[in-house]
């Protein structure tokens, strides 16, 4: 079992952000009326970091390995955000971003992309195919947690 080493919880405070934000929900609630965060990553490790984090904060959460699989899940479960790596096997974040936005179900779930992928390129690529976030390993949980806040409000 992951545990959040540095996570502040809701009590945390307010870490600035690298982009300003405003909450969209798209999918529809389960009977909780919890969002449904999808989390993709290939490393295990991390998909299970993100989801204790967002699990605290009453988010469900589903996973996916690579972007195959998360088109997969977003088509099946319709969430109300993505977190995505870049760098992936079978399709990269960035592939896999464009893919979502030129699904018409799906162009408009919230994308965070969390990945240690800072170079110039891939950022200004992931502004232009509409990702709504963008944080860089390694990253302070609390600022995850707030940024996801800030584009799904918990319920």
């Amino acid at each position: 079992m992951l545990y959040p080493l540095s996570y502040g919880g809701s009590g945390a405070p307010r870490l600035p952000h690298r982009q300003r934000v405003t909450p969209r929900l798209t999918a529809v609630p389960d009977a909780t009326g919890r969002p449904l965060v999808l989390v993709v990553d290939d490393q295990q490790s991390l998909r299970g970091l993100v989801r204790v984090n967002l699990e605290l904060e009453g988010y469900r959460v589903i996973e996916a390995s690579d972007g195959v699989a998360c088109l997969e899940q977003a088509r099946l479960h319709r969430p109300d955000l993505i977190t995505l790596d870049v760098v992936m096997p079978r399709l990269d974040g960035l592939a896999t971003t464009a893919e979502l936005r030129a699904d018409p179900d799906l162009a408009e779930v919230r994308i965070v992309m969390v990945t240690t992928s800072a170079h110039p390129s891939d950022l200004v690529r992931a502004r232009l195919l509409g990702v709504d976030a963008y944080l860089t390993k390694p990253y302070d949980p609390n600022e995850l947690v707030e940024t996801v806040r800030l584009l799904v409000p918990p319920r």
